[in-house]
């Protein structure tokens, strides 16, 4: 179940399972940016607390391309997460201020121990006069919340799939090096209002 709760310029919606707080989303008023963060403190309130295990890690960050002249098209995306070390499991990514947020690494381009990954880009169809990606089978239905999810390394690999199979009925699909929580909340930012995107 999510939860919308209103702020002044931003938006936070919680995944919330039985009575405790899963995951916490955030996005700018345009709707073009998103963060994933746990269920950990933020660090305002953290500052007095000696155990850094307690403060809030951001799980990813998702940043849809603006597109202010309305050309059509699919949307363009890119999701980043914190890096994994050599046993495969994720660093732990606390920033104590935004200075030291996924995005503003990824705008500043400081990109280590984080992945960047982006959405593959469709091709066009001469038959269906629209952008196509192969799904196999797995999304039935087009919409322009339908997206495949690569690292720019090996475009071949689907590291996450999300698409419409009926109405108001999505699968969502991931792989390594996404958890459920990271794929769910990036499918999650598909539905909100992008003012700039589309």
């Amino acid at each position: 179940m999510a939860v919308l709760r209103g702020g002044r310029h931003c938006r936070r919606e919680a995944i919330v399972l039985a009575e405790f707080s899963v995951v916490l989303m955030w996005s700018n008023l345009m709707g073009t940016k998103f963060t994933v963060y746990d269920h950990g403190v933020s660090p305002a309130k953290a500052q007095g607390l000696v155990e850094k295990a307690c403060m809030r890690q951001e799980l990813a960050a998702v940043c849809y391309e603006t597109n202010v002249l309305g050309f059509k098209g699919p949307r363009k995306m890119s999701v980043i997460i914190p890096g994994m070390n050599m046993n495969h499991e994720r660093i732990p990514f606390q920033p104590r201020n935004d200075r030291e947020s996924l995005l503003s690494k990824w705008q500043n381009r400081a990109m280590e121990n984080l992945i960047e990954l982006h959405n593959k880009s469709p091709v066009w169809n001469d038959d269906t006069q629209s952008y196509v990606l192969n799904f196999h089978g797995r999304v039935t239905q087009a919409s322009v919340k339908n997206f495949q999810i690569v690292h720019e390394n090996d475009p071949d690999y689907i590291v996450m799939q999300f698409g419409r199979v009926a109405d108001d009925v999505f699968t969502l699909d991931y792989s390594y090096p996404l958890c459920a929580l990271q794929a769910f909340a990036i499918g999650l930012s598909s539905f909100d209002s992008k003012l700039a995107c589309e």
